[in-house]
């Protein structure tokens, strides 16, 4: 991996902690008290994730599949008529053998390997195999080509369109020919590509937005004291000046799920049962630590794929029940996974990891980091979804589209922290950042509205619950 381009920490004058070593006095607790908490015009764009009341779940997904593809052809349609001026576009079903033709369509993988719920009961001696392994991919892995009306096997002489490299539901077209009585052979591809950027006014000061994931304050391995150092900082109480005037310089905490895990243990207890106030524990520890984030500087929950929320995308905001303490406060914000909005003219999109971990299993040989880039190209935030990746079954209208290219992509509970800015013609830029599990590394990530660059933070404790 190569050299990452992260924010270094800001040089002080003499040494990092004279603070620490000093008598203490009323001007240290003046100049402390003194430093203001900056602040950044917050507006919600997630409006398309979040679902009415009156649901329906007896629609087809191929009405999605449908209304993807008619939001995408126009615009892979302009890319055809620009990079292959004299191919014509033909339907599936006009293609003519030997006749180099370019067709739209969405792409859908073959896979040996895929679990099926059907497996289950057909007790194949490679069930049980195939679902043990991190990835589902194989050799004997092929592509087909569909539209409205029809679909057709691909075999790609181009290294950007391999069955390992990429995953169904991505909306594309090709250009080849079909053999006789064979598959199309395909020569070259074209994605969507990156939507329109909107322009945004560079702060004139440092501001950051704070992400951090996977607090899994109900997993038996969490350490509340590692998570109190977490909030110490935030809230301008922890550390010497300059890290006290680092987090007043935090606009926005953004928790990208898996703030609280799965409780099985609530799940299987009496609820007329004394044991279910002790499972509760969790729950009101997740309660306090909003509450004092809260108090302290914005925030924004969202759900994850192991909170206490429905599992098909788009996730929709955690209760209110869960947070008696910091529900009443108006900087507390329950949001949706996916979740969009604007920070100080910065526009930012981000998940809690679940399609960026699916199309992980599904694929080979490309980063985390790879894969937040091909759902920006191929302009689709859950290209996966609905075909191996749960979401609600929308009619005519496909949320995750993407309309506007985001300045800041970031994907939470991921493996490790990881960042990269992708940069796209007309000056389009975005920083993508891959979030850890805080469980798992301590990590919080601080990104810089100013230039877009990150600084990663750990957190570590030698304190062991007994």
């Amino acid at each position: 991996m190569g050299t990452l381009d992260l924010e270094r920490p800001t040089p002080s004058n003499g040494q990092r902690y004279d603070e620490l070593l000093s008598m203490p006095g009323d001007m240290m607790c003046i100049e402390a008290a003194a430093i203001p908490r900056a602040t950044c015009t917050y507006t919600p764009r997630g409006e398309g994730f979040l679902l009415s009341k009156q649901r329906s779940f007896d629609r087809q997904y191929a009405q999605l599949y449908f209304s993807r593809l008619l939001k995408l052809r126009q615009i892979v349609q302009q890319q055809v008529t620009q990079a292959w001026p004299n191919t014509p576009v033909a339907k599936i079903l006009s293609v003519g053998e030997d006749q180099e033709v370019a067709v739209i369509g969405t792409l859908y993988k073959d896979m040996k390997l895929k679990p099926s719920i059907l497996d289950e009961y057909s007790k194949q001696p490679g069930f049980q195999q195939a679902l043990g392994g991190t990835g589902f991919c194989s050799d004997e892995d092929s592509l087909v080509l569909e539209d409205e009306g029809a679909r057709m096997s691909m075999r790609s002489e181009c290294a950007e369109l391999q069955p390992h490299s990429v995953v169904t539901g991505a909306v594309l077209a090709v250009k080849g020919r079909a053999e006789p009585g064979g598959d199309f052979v395909v020569s070259a591809v074209l994605w969507a590509g990156l939507p329109e950027q909107p322009q945004r006014a560079l702060p004139q000061e440092d501001a950051y937005v704070a992400l951090v994931s996977g607090l899994q304050l109900a997993h038996s391995k969490a350490d509340m004291m590692q998570v109190q150092l977490l909030v110490d900082f935030l809230t301008g109480n922890l550390g010497a000046a300059p890290q006290q005037q680092l987090a007043a310089k935090v606009v926005q905490l953004v928790i990208a799920g898996g703030s609280l895990g799965q409780l099985e243990a609530l799940a299987a207890a009496n609820p007329y049962s004394r044991q279910q106030t002790t499972d509760m524990e969790p729950v009101r520890d997740m309660d306090l630590v909003m509450t004092e984030l809260a108090a302290a500087l914005p925030v924004d929950i969202m759900p994850g794929p192991d909170d206490p929320a429905n599992v098909s995308l788009p996730q929709q905001p955690l209760h209110q029940c869960l947070f008696p303490g910091a529900a009443p406060y108006s900087s507390f914000r329950r949001v949706t996974n996916p979740h969009a909005f604007e920070l100080g003219g910065c526009l930012l999109l981000g998940t809690a990891g679940q399609n960026v971990d699916d199309m992980a299993k599904y694929t080979r040989g490309r980063s985390r980091l790879d894969l937040m880039a091909c759902c920006l190209q191929w302009r689709h935030l859950c290209p996966t979804a609905p075909d191996t990746l749960t979401c609600y079954p929308f009619g005519a209208d496909d949320p995750f589209v993407l309309q506007q290219c985001p300045h800041i992509m970031f994907a939470g509970n991921q493996p490790e922290f990881d960042t990269r800015l992708l940069e796209g013609p007309g000056g389009v830029s975005t920083r993508l950042v891959c979030v850890p599990s805080f469980i798992k590394t301590g990590t919080l990530v601080l990104v810089n509205l100013r230039t877009v660059q990150c600084q990663p933070l750990t957190f570590q404790s030698n304190y062991t619950s007994s």
